[in-house]
């Protein structure tokens, strides 16, 4: 047991994870190593980064602190603290029922871990921006804001983290630069709602300034935008990734559903028209763009009727990339305070299946569309026999990936390359550099 190492376990989302990234660096500047996500932890102090935003995220939350607590009944830890989304949701319970935790901190108290650790005379001089990166150091995290306004019926974000707080586009900016210096030179733009970013602070939109200044940074070759939202959406900003060849043709936006009396039960405040309209308006304004979309099935209320409706509607939108989930009935949020969660878990099971094999064919059509192609990529890593990478229509860890066959060359990690498109699958293409 290594008395200065501290062990980071980061579960859920990027968004998480940045937060994470941030503790090592100061906890790094007072003297500690941190680890991240080992398979094999020793350090003296453990810290677990929980997610508390469906019922399988937050069963995982509390098997990871348990497995910790047993741990340390071990004498194989000493301090065991507990921060994050399941920590800021359900705090009063987890500090009676799990007295063996050593802490417990919210999602925007963490850094108050510091004091906890080593009693400190001053703060830390580290720029709070500063993180340890932890993914491949050639793309990062960018959070530009916690929190939502929207309060749909089926999600208890809001119930988390509160209002929507934007951070100031000249704090983005310096760690947009102190990235870059790191070697970065990928960008993920994430916030529970991209769209109303700047809304709080600014009063109005802002999100097409912000990435247009950013994207004027040296260094930064890729930046690409996840969980955008339709109501209301930004048309400027589509002329931005138009006219920006650094912004990614990519634009992760969670519609939910089809039918009006669906988007009207969610309080989605949309109309399918306005919805297929706004699609329009996007591969018009912005050619190649691929979209990914997030759809909610089995919510209170969906017949079957909603159903064959949101299928059809798939099968019509061609989404270049596309999740589904199965409602979860979150204590506290609208849905389950108002409606009864009626519909049986094997027909949302069902739901998800059915519309992901319509997905399923539609990704087979639109990857084989490519074979032929000339593509820029970035290399991720090796795996097997292959170099692994993607093309700007590619986020890591949720999308498909380009495999080049190693005998065809040596390529570095984290450098770009003009790539042939020779074969694909349902979610993978095959290429050879050119």
């Amino acid at each position: 047991m290594d008395r200065k190492t501290i062990d980071i376990i980061t579960l859920g989302c990027s968004k998480n994870l940045v937060d994470s990234e941030r503790l090592m660096r100061q906890l790094e500047a007072i003297g500690y190593h941190c680890t991240h996500d080992t398979d094999n932890p020793h350090g003296q102090i453990a810290i677990i980064n929980t997610c508390g935003f469906i019922g399988d995220a937050k069963e995982e939350s509390i098997n990871t602190i348990l497995q910790f607590i047993e741990r340390k009944n071990k004498h194989q830890l000493s301090k065991l603290y507990v921060m994050g989304c399941l920590a800021e949701r359900y705090l009063a319970d987890l500090e009676n029922e799990l007295p063996e935790v050593d802490g417990f901190f919210g999602k925007f108290d963490f850094m108050n871990l510091l004091s906890q650790i080593k009693k400190l005379n001053e703060p830390v001089q580290v720029p709070s921006y500063e993180r340890k990166v932890t993914t491949p150091r050639h793309y990062a995290y960018l959070k530009i804001a916690e929190g939502c306004n929207r309060f749909c019926t089926y999600c208890a974000i809001p119930l988390i983290t509160g209002r929507y707080k934007s951070r100031t586009i000249e704090d983005i900016e310096a760690e947009v630069n102190w990235l870059a210096k790191q070697g970065v030179k990928e960008l993920q733009v994430i916030a529970q709602d991209l769209t109303y970013y700047g809304i709080d602070i600014y009063h109005e939109p802002k999100i097409a300034e912000l990435i247009d200044r950013i994207s004027q940074i040296k260094g930064i070759e890729w930046i690409r935008l996840h969980y955008a939202y339709p109501t209301n959406f930004p048309l400027d900003l589509l002329k931005v990734m138009a006219q920006r060849d650094n912004v990614c043709k990519y634009l992760d936006i969670a519609l939910q559903h089809s039918t009006d009396h669906m988007l009207s039960v969610m309080r989605r405040h949309i109309t399918q028209q306005q919805q297929t309209q706004l699609i329009d308006t996007i591969r018009k304004e912005v050619p190649g763009i691929h979209i990914r979309t997030t759809l909610l099935v089995g919510h209170p209320g969906e017949t079957a009727e909603d159903f064959e409706k949101l299928k059809q509607w798939t099968k019509q939108m061609r989404f270049e990339r596309m999740g589904c989930f199965a409602y979860s009935n979150e204590e506290g949020t609208f849905a389950a305070q108002n409606y009864k969660d009626d519909i049986p878990q094997g027909i949302k099971d069902q739901r998800v299946e059915e519309l992901m094999s319509i997905q399923e064919q539609i990704a087979d059509e639109i990857n084989h569309s490519k074979v032929g192609t000339k593509m820029k990529i970035i290399i991720d890593r090796t795996e097997g026999n292959y170099y692994i990478g993607r093309t700007e229509f590619d986020s890591p860890e949720v999308d498909g990936e380009v495999l080049i066959d190693k005998n065809d060359g040596e390529l570095i990690i984290g450098e770009f390359y003009n790539a042939l498109i020779t074969n694909a699958d349902t979610f993978d293409l095959y290429a050879k550099i050119i």
